[in-house]
């Protein structure tokens, strides 16, 4: 727990001087109750109000106002709370290695299934997009709440040629992050300048990259992410890895999901074949660089609960919120709580 106005603590520094105060008072009562020991009405006074239900009430008042001094200082926790992401891109592999048919009935069949389930377990305020890679990348639905449209684009997926993870990952971080730049024809995406030395004084080309960001904490942003469904075998296009870690100096997680088998299948068509596996080196390291996570789904019951696993994920997270409240509550409580016990057991409040 830290504090937001620490130096009020030292109100705390009271308290023994109140609890003197007190020791004090019941010593000058003891006194008077000897001066007047003769006088049979204070005598019984003095019986029905002794033992320690009497020093009760004050202890409850102290600890009040302990609680309402810590309360001044605006005390913060970290607390585990229901959240959304308010924008989730799934980014879909329809190379035609999902065509293979080790995950029944195809990889890209089973993926459509668990996709339309996800899209329909989310919360009608979080947005969803959907981006799918083979050669190159494309923003097929740009996020929306609106289900209908995302079956409808999941629905169109069709198969082609070449693998570009990585521009798989670039498009969908374009999606988040409009102003991010890459070259998407390049193995090394980020962007170079083009136009060569200037000399003193020259105004830089139009066209030429800017500077690059400042890099934030990986996993820090919070309001959006990425979920790369693929079976990871990159053949052409930008590096996954660096395009992974241009995502994580944005903060963006990546969850990376692994459908197929390590061992592949052969498929063919029009005279060549060739074995596609699952490369889930390459899914753990994308993941491990965004602070994400990486899933495997070998069949098609394995990738719905894959997706039931980030719904969950999703749900709840950890805030610093400041808990003055909390402390505010207890001392009221607790004050009305001494209060009634004074007036319950000696007919006056403390």
């Amino acid at each position: 727990m830290s504090f937001q106005w620490p130096e009020l603590l030292w109100g705390l520094a009271v308290l023994p001087l109140l609890v003197l105060g007190y020791a004090w008072l019941q010593r000058r009562r003891k006194r008077l109750a000897l001066r007047y020991a003769n006088l049979s009405l204070v005598r019984e006074a003095l019986v029905r109000g002794a033992g320690w239900r009497r020093h009760v009430p004050p202890v409850l008042l102290l600890v009040a106002i302990a609680l309402m001094i810590v309360a001044m200082a605006r005390p913060e926790g970290e607390i585990t709370l229901p959240t959304r992401q308010e924008t989730i891109i799934l980014a879909m592999d329809v190379s035609g290695s999902m065509r293979a048919a080790d995950v029944q009935p195809t990889r890209l069949a089973a993926a459509q299934e668990a996709a339309r389930a996800f899209v329909g377990d989310q919360p009608r305020t979080t947005r969803i997009g959907i981006v799918t890679f083979a050669g190159t990348a494309a923003l097929v639905q740009p996020p929306t709440h609106v289900k209908e449209d995302l079956l409808a684009a999941i629905d169109r997926f069709q198969l082609q040629r070449g693998t570009a993870v990585g521009s798989g990952i670039l498009v969908s971080l374009k999606t988040i992050v409009p102003d991010v730049e890459f070259d998407l024809r390049n193995s090394n995406p980020r962007p170079t300048p083009r136009d060569g030395p200037r000399s003193l004084g020259s105004e830089p080309r139009k066209d030429a990259p800017k500077a690059p960001p400042t890099p934030v904490e990986p996993g820090t942003h919070g309001s959006a992410v990425i979920i790369l469904l693929t079976d990871g075998q990159t053949t052409t296009g930008p590096d996954p890895i660096e395009s992974a870690k241009m995502a994580a100096e944005r903060g963006v997680r990546v969850y990376t999901v692994g459908i197929g088998t390590p061992q592949g299948e052969i498929i063919g068509a029009e005279g060549w074949s060739m074995r596609v596996r699952l490369d889930e080196d390459a899914l753990k390291n994308i993941a491990n660089q965004t602070r994400g996570e990486y899933f495997y789904a070998g069949t098609a019951s394995d990738l719905k609960k894959v997706y039931e696993a980030l719904n969950t994920r999703f749900v709840f997270e950890k805030k610093m919120i400041e808990i003055t409240a909390l402390f505010a509550a207890a001392a009221a409580l607790i004050t009305i709580l001494a209060s009634a016990l004074s007036v319950l057991w000696f007919h006056r409040i403390l």
